[in-house]
């Protein structure tokens, strides 16, 4: 089913609302791609303009910043994450999650599903 970025078609008093316009394929968006831990895999999608957005559907590594310094880690587990705490149990990856690496815990920097990356920083415990 197609996501629209658009407003309500409600009123807050339950009325309709009326267009003044006709839906514009700008206004269209796409569906959470629930990017998670597991063998690396990556989709290409077309955006607007006909560029691609690489789209991340599972990592196994992390880029962690420790000090400034960049290193390249495995990702053990999805400790927590404050968005959803099934996701957790799914080991699903966005904004703000805490996973565990070979570094140590970290906290996901990157938007996954929209950045094709995992990047992520150091968390002291």
């Amino acid at each position: 089913m197609a996501v629209w970025q658009d407003r309500s078609q409600t009123k807050k008093t339950g009325g309709k609302t009326r267009s003044y316009r006709k839906s514009r394929k700008h206004d269209k968006g796409n569906e959470f791609s629930e990017p998670s831990v597991g063998e690396e895999k990556r989709i290409k999608k077309r955006t607007q303009g006909g560029n691609e957005k690489s789209v991340l559907k599972r990592a196994e590594t992390v880029n962690v910043s420790v000090n400034g310094d960049v290193k390249n880690a495995e990702i053990e587990s999805v400790e927590e994450n404050p968005a959803n705490p099934n996701y957790v149990r799914r080991s699903l990856l966005t904004k703000g999650a805490i996973v565990q690496t070979s570094e140590g815990k970290a906290r996901v920097t990157s938007r996954p599903g929209q950045d094709g990356v995992v990047n992520a920083k150091l968390v002291e415990e």
